[in-house]
């Protein structure tokens, strides 16, 4: 910043920093209980879906491999001969007889048999036989281990080209038989995975219903309470108000019985002393008493100062009626208090500018002038206060501007500045209005303060300089 340059802007109200309080209404709490219920019952759904799915394809796997057991013992093993594992035409149609006619069904679609080299003995598809594949070492560790093993397949394998057409998955289970020479062979069977997707959805409708109509329950017996809730919450914001009605209209009357007493009963009595004491002087001065007559006069200025101290306590102790007198010469009345002190107010009134606002907006500006000029008188030392009212873009934009030693904001309205009081309430004031209020100060740059009201018809904000 030069010397030339005024202060930044500092905002101290609006849209940025921190909107009025919204009215509490029903809507506003049972919103976030109904998308607060609706966004548990999406996750429920979602969980319950993943976690039914993992339980379905465990309990298929499961299945596939009991099936596979039992046929490998009462079909597969009976029928497996050491021709088989050499070739023989009639060996290998024997066992495709068994298979299909008591193996290959809906739910089991390939069968395979392996020798440890990996080269399949038999398959229900006829090019797979005599095919040799790798084969995993899960598989191998069966030969060593024996045991029943199942899995889902994503038939990612050479060996499972045959099976792609199947589908993108499919349970696989294999475990060992042996010839009756006692050579070991792997058994292998695929079956269909669309039982997985079944017993999925059996699950998740049993699961799905109760938790759902759980869930509605729950909501059914917690709106009525809620709206019980609201209802109090709102009983109680009426007799607060109604109170707060009552504790501003009885200081309101305490301060207008006050003023009647101070403008009926000490500025008159003030007003005759004044009289009386002038009088006084001239007389004193016609009989050539001067030295008397130089005490009187300045006794009779003196009261006249205080005469015009207590009309501007008036002001502040009970002000004008906006709706009667007007924005203006109510304005003109807060100016009396820095005039009676040698300061000179200049008003800068735009055409219309304070004519046809609403009564909220008129008790705003009138705070704010208030105030300003109330810290201008007893901080700013100045010797000149410009206010003007202006509308603009939607909005009766306020600014008064003062000449005086002016100070660090950031510093003055710290949280532990007594003497700001009036200012936070000030800025709690214009941020409840819904409209700005902007700062510009610096020590030696005097001191300039902004507020726009937006009025009907528009919302605009202060500039950030």
């Amino acid at each position: 910043m030069t010397a030339t340059e005024p202060p930044e802007w500092i905002a101290l109200a609006g849209p940025s920093t921190g909107a009025a309080p919204a009215a509490l209404s029903p809507a506003r709490v049972l919103a976030p209980i109904v998308f607060g219920a609706l966004g548990v019952l999406i996750v429920v759904i979602v969980s319950g879906t993943m976690a039914a799915s993992r339980l379905s394809e465990k309990e298929a796997v499961r299945d596939a491999a009991k099936r596979a057991g039992v046929v490998a013992d009462t079909v597969v093993q009976p029928a497996l001969t050491d021709r088989l594992v050499s070739g023989d035409p009639e060996a290998v149609a024997a066992m495709d007889r068994a298979v299909r006619h008591h193996v290959l069904n809906d739910l089991s679609q390939r069968v395979k048999i392996w020798t440890r080299q990996g080269r399949v003995v038999y398959s229900d598809e006829p090019a797979l036989v005599g095919k040799v594949f790798p084969l995993p070492e899960d598989e191998q560790q069966v030969f060593i281990h024996p045991t029943t093993r199942a899995e889902v397949s994503a038939l990612h394998g050479a060996e499972n080209a045959f099976e792609r057409h199947l589908g993108p998955r499919l349970l696989e289970v294999y475990r060992p038989v042996w010839t009756p020479s006692g050579e070991p062979l792997l058994f292998e069977t695929y079956a269909s995975y669309d039982g997985v997707a079944a017993r999925t959805d059996q699950l998740w409708r049993g699961f799905a219903g109760l938790t759902v109509s759980s869930l509605l329950a729950l909501i059914v017996l917690i709106v009525p309470v809620v709206w019980q809730l609201l209802g109090k919450v709102r009983r109680h914001q009426e007799q607060r108000e109604a109170l707060l009605t009552r504790a501003v209209e009885a200081s309101t009357d305490e301060r207008r019985r006050i003023a009647g007493t101070l403008h009926d009963g000490v500025i008159q009595e003030l007003t005759g002393a004044s009289f009386v004491v002038s009088g006084a002087a001239v007389r004193a001065a016609a009989v050539e008493q001067h030295e008397l007559a130089t005490q009187l006069r300045d006794a009779a200025a003196t009261v006249r100062k205080t005469i015009t101290g207590m009309r501007s306590l008036l002001v502040d102790i009970y002000p004008p009626n906006l709706r009667t007198s007007g924005l203006a010469p109510a304005l003109d009345d807060l100016a009396t208090s820095l005039r009676s002190r040698e300061v000179e107010v200049t008003f800068d009134l735009g055409p219309d500018a304070v004519t046809d606002l609403d009564p909220a907006t008129e008790r705003l500006i009138y705070r704010v002038v208030h105030e300003c000029l109330h810290n201008t008188m007893r901080h700013a030392l100045a010797k000149q206060v410009t206010i003007s009212v202006t509308r603009n873009a939607g909005a009766a934009v306020l600014a008064v501007h003062d000449d005086g030693v002016g100070f660090e904001p950031l510093e003055a309205l710290d949280d532990g500045d007594r003497e700001c009081v009036g200012v936070k309430t000030l800025v709690d004031d214009v941020r409840h209005a819904g409209a700005d209020l902007l700062l510009s100060a610096a020590p030696g740059a005097g001191t300039r303060w902004m507020l726009r009201v937006p009025t009907p018809g528009g919302r605009a904000h202060c500039p950030a300089r």
